[in-house]
């Protein structure tokens, strides 16, 4: 294990630089913290959460009381009228000319319960005429009630009381998901620069060793120990040491420049990255658990449960239009007229009602609303059939990926022990190799197995944390503080 540890603190001394000639570390966990406070997938997961957010004061506000002032503030008429006049059966003329002004004040409440709408009004209206009496009058409705019910049997403003509240918890839960995939995304593009730094690391080393054993192969052809084509091999593998150092950096420069793009740091910013070890050995995740608090937090279940209802609303309002549709309203309202503004407001005694009845009735429509019907009811089945098949492999794939996660802590070891091995392995066919008791065959299988070993290594870590985050995204719950991912709304909100 001791090359193990070495291992590591020769990639924690990689660092990042947030400008030119400015070096610090960073840890896979400050990656993510970046990530999600200034990345562009940061900035449009939020917005998208914003949307959905005045999208649900829209229809909370269809529950309160709608005020509305509405105004006429002059209204000038000078024209010739036509008049029929029944008794002589003939036409007249007349001028009009005249000024109007009115204003009123009007309020509505949907009713939840019932589905209905209730409204209250006043208004006030002026006529001053430049003919005849000359006159100006004043008429007012102090108050006038109303109501208006469908009577169909579909209330719309019930369904969307389940199905509204259901698609803003959705957004809530898709919003702290965003943060898990940006994570996902985070670790997977820390991973390549790692690769990069691995790579490069590697290539030096190469080039270092390829170097001593050119000069070591010179010294031995001089007196005779090593062929000619020995020794051109010796200088092949310098000159390819050299040319993959070259391209090491290329990919180094292209990893370093994703993640700064993606964290939204500056272009010349130096990212390099402290390398992550496992959590614990001891963190295991329940099966069971897991489930659980996947089918709790998950917004793809709030989402199903949301179809469900829609399919069910569906269905519903296509019942409703297969029989019998009645419209009622009423209004009734106190008014009075008067030549003064003041007195048209004193002792109402004019009392204004109103009521209708509408009423709808299919005789032959040939099978068409019983054809929508049937097409609604059979849309509902896809669909909960469509739920029913999701969520059994919406639980085999968070079982796998535990399961899988489970393993993948005993496989970050292994290969941190494969390294160490390896290392000390190669350490070991160097030296003789030096002393002559090997052959460069033997040498370059040993470079190879500790390569190969030090890619293993990565690539298991890169498992064990995407795994881990992954499990996060589909459960929405820390396993390691044992709590349920939340967000900050009121920040967003405030920003």
């Amino acid at each position: 294990m001791i090359r193990f540890f070495a291992f590591l603190l020769v990639v924690a001394s990689c660092q990042i630089s947030f400008g030119q000639g400015k070096v610090r570390k960073i840890t896979l966990y400050e990656a993510i913290d970046l990530a999600s406070r200034q990345s562009l997938d940061a900035f449009k997961q939020q917005n998208m959460y914003l949307s959905s957010y005045w999208e649900y004061k829209y229809y909370r506000s269809d529950k309160l009381p709608q005020f509305l002032v509405g105004a006429n503030p002059l209204s000038y008429n000078n024209s010739i009228r036509q008049d029929y006049i029944p008794q002589n059966q003939s036409w007249q003329y007349s001028q009009q000319k005249n000024i109007t002004s009115s204003a009123s004040l009007k309020m509505t409440q949907n009713v939840g319960l019932t589905g209905g709408s209730f409204s209250a009004s006043s208004d006030i209206g002026m006529v001053r005429n430049f003919l005849g009496d000359q006159q100006t009058m004043y008429s007012s409705n102090m108050i006038s009630l109303g109501y208006r019910q469908r009577l169909n049997g579909y209330n719309s403003m019930h369904w969307k009381s389940k199905i509204e509240p259901l698609k803003f918890e959705t957004a809530k839960k898709q919003y702290i998901q965003s943060r898990e995939d940006i994570a996902v995304k985070t670790t997977t593009k820390f991973f390549v620069l790692v690769d990069a730094q691995i790579e490069i690391n590697i290539a030096k080393t190469n080039l270092a060793n390829a170097d001593t054993l050119y000069q070591i192969g010179k010294g031995r052809y001089q007196v005779g120990t090593v062929t000619q084509d020995e020794l051109l091999n010796f200088e092949l593998n310098l000159m390819n040491s050299r040319i993959a150092l070259t391209r090491a950096n290329q990919g180094l420069l292209r990893a370093r420049s994703d993640l700064n793009s993606f964290l939204g740091l500056e272009k010349n910013a130096v990212l390099n990255c402290v390398l992550p070890i496992a959590i614990s050995s001891s963190l295991q995740i329940d099966v069971e658990e897991a489930i659980q608090k996947s089918m709790a937090n998950n917004p793809d279940i709030l989402s199903q449960e949301r179809r469900i209802l829609e399919q069910d609303s569906n269905v519903k309002l296509v019942k409703s239009q297969n029989g019998l549709s009645a419209d009622i309203s009423a209004l009734a309202g106190l008014n009075q007229k008067s030549i003064s503004l003041a007195e048209s407001y004193q002792n109402p005694n004019q009392f204004q009602n109103i009521a209708l009845v509408g009423l709808s009735i299919p005789i032959v429509d040939w099978g068409r609303r019983k054809g929508q019907l049937l097409m609604a009811k059979s849309n509902r089945e896809v669909v909960l059939n469509s739920v029913k098949q999701e969520r059994i492999d919406f639980e085999q794939s968070v079982m796998m990926s535990v399961l899988e996660f489970n393993l993948q802590s005993d496989q970050v070891q292994n290969s941190a022990k494969a390294d160490t091995i390896a290392q000390m392995g190669f350490d070991v066919t160097m030296r003789r190799f030096k002393i002559g008791k090997l052959d460069v065959t033997k040498l370059n299988l040993a470079r190879n197995d500790l390569e190969n070993a030090k890619r293993a290594y990565i690539n298991s870590l890169r498992k064990y944390w995407l795994s881990y985050y992954q499990i996060r995204q589909l459960a929405l719950f820390d396993f390691e503080k044992n709590i349920d991912l939340m967000a900050d709304f009121d920040k967003i909100l405030n920003q």
